[in-house]
């Protein structure tokens, strides 16, 4: 997945180094000399992320920091403060200014990149959230823009078996409002979080006799747990553990022995986060009930697709985003053979079919009929072709059956448009599509063809 990345260092060579490092992993960077020119490209540019020199003239990077989080324009973009600065009290300071990290020069390749993926997985997840309520709001059903949360009377599982880590853990949390639970290893910790709700999670990484990242793995596809923040308790040298913590999901880290001040911003930045989340998801799904949500499926309809789809592409979004138009095949056959009662359960199997195999920010339509939408923020051409085929199998090994309890075989045929880097239109991306989707049938269906992208005029 592509994402910008905004550069700010008054040293040209840091500047050249943090650019290679990205543009090998295919990001779009940009650059700024200092504090004022970083805000008005944020603003302009709406990168996805930025990363943030602490030491620059005129305006240090707290103070850039600070303006950034004031903005409501660039307020939600993650901000990486880098410095050769590694005092706690140092990333104590750039943490209550707002960063998402603090990152010490040298800084670690593959702890930048950690970081870099993890923060641009959540931005996209933000920016995903903000378009469907911009939308709601478009059509008069979104509530005012809410104020920054507190936490006070939220809850985290502090899972650590060493007594004096946990007993800091255990005392500082509660200086934010956050009632915080102990469980000693995985086992109790697994079943806390299956008994009680909890809005953060702090992991030690040095868990006595214990596979800590099989811990992370498990929280994060639980069903109590797969959203919830996973903050990491890490020694300075558990490095590689933390990286691949990252990649299982994990949210943020710090260093052990915890630091009493730097864990209670951590968690609070990451709870905030969480109920930003939650508020959104529960005002649209109470606002979009009615009008925007297909009564068969579930799904959105098509009044707030294309709408949504709109609000991507004048987001500035539309160069990176793909739709990939989904036809039942021979659906026709089942209505007129087995009624439209049966028909309309076999609508409904394959849109959860559909809802359980697409990412949790792309949004899924109904586009009317036997047809579906599927649209993808930050996919390119490859990205799209998988999840297509992914779709396509998905549904073919979906087992349904006819009332007299025959077997009934389900396919689809898909059609992708995908902007592939170039500037667009909802119509185009749609058309694009739709006329895939007819070379998939004509070609024999149960197929996915991705389409031509016509230029723009």
């Amino acid at each position: 997945m592509s994402a910008r990345i905004l550069i700010v260092d008054d040293v040209p060579a840091n500047t050249r180094l943090l650019e290679a490092r990205l543009l090998a992993e295919y990001y779009q960077t940009a650059t700024a000399r200092d504090g004022f020119e970083a805000l008005n490209m944020a603003r302009d540019w709406q990168p996805d992320l930025i990363l943030l020199d602490v030491m620059m003239p005129g305006m240090d990077g707290f103070e850039c920091c600070r303006r950034l989080k004031a903005d409501a324009a660039t307020r939600h973009i993650p901000v990486v403060m880098v410095t050769a600065l590694g005092q706690p009290a140092e990333r104590l300071r750039g943490l209550e200014a707002g960063a998402d990290d603090f990152l010490t020069k040298p800084v670690e390749s593959d702890t930048l990149m950690a970081r870099v993926r993890s923060l641009v997985r959540l931005k996209r997840l933000l920016d995903e959230w903000h378009a469907r309520s911009e939308t709601a709001r478009a059509l008069g059903l979104g509530a005012d823009p809410f104020a920054i949360p507190s936490v006070v009377g939220t809850r985290a599982l502090v899972v650590d078996d060493w007594d004096v880590s946990a007993a800091t853990s255990m005392d500082a949390l509660p200086l934010e409002g956050i009632t915080a639970v102990r469980a000693r290893d995985g086992k109790e910790a697994m079943a806390l979080a299956q008994e009680q709700s909890f809005d953060l999670i702090a992991i030690s990484l040095s868990l006595a006799g214990e596979d800590s990242l099989r811990l992370i793995s498990a929280l994060r596809g639980g069903p109590r747990t797969h959203e919830t923040p996973l903050l990491l308790l890490a020694e300075p040298e558990a490095r590689d553990q933390v990286v691949r913590a990252f990649e299982l999901g994990a949210s943020d880290w710090l260093t052990l022995p915890v630091d009493e001040n730097e864990l209670r911003v951590r968690a609070r930045n990451q709870i905030r986060r969480k109920i930003y989340q939650d508020r959104l998801r529960s005002d649209l799904g109470s606002a979009l009930e009615m009008a925007l949500i297909d009564p068969l499926t579930g799904l959105y309809n098509q009044r707030y697709l294309r709408r949504h789809l709109a609000g991507l592409v004048d987001g500035g979004q539309g160069n990176q985003l793909s739709v990939l138009m989904v036809d039942v095949d021979f659906f026709k056959r089942v209505n007129d053979n087995h009624g439209h009662s049966t028909g309309d359960k076999a609508l409904r199997l394959i849109a959860d079919t559909l809802r359980t195999n697409t990412r949790v920010f792309d949004s899924l339509a109904r586009y009317g009929g036997e047809e579906f939408v599927v649209v993808m923020p930050g996919a390119d051409q490859d990205d799209a072709m998988l999840a297509a085929e992914r779709l396509r199998a998905a549904v073919e090994s979906a087992v349904f059956n006819a009332p007299s309890g025959e077997p009934l075989p389900l396919t689809v045929s898909v059609g992708i448009g995908c902007a592939a880097g170039r500037t667009t239109t909802p119509e185009a991306l749609l058309n694009t599509a739709d006329t895939a989707l007819y070379a998939a049938k004509a070609a024999g269906r149960n197929r996915v063809m991705m389409g031509a992208l016509p230029a723009v005029g």
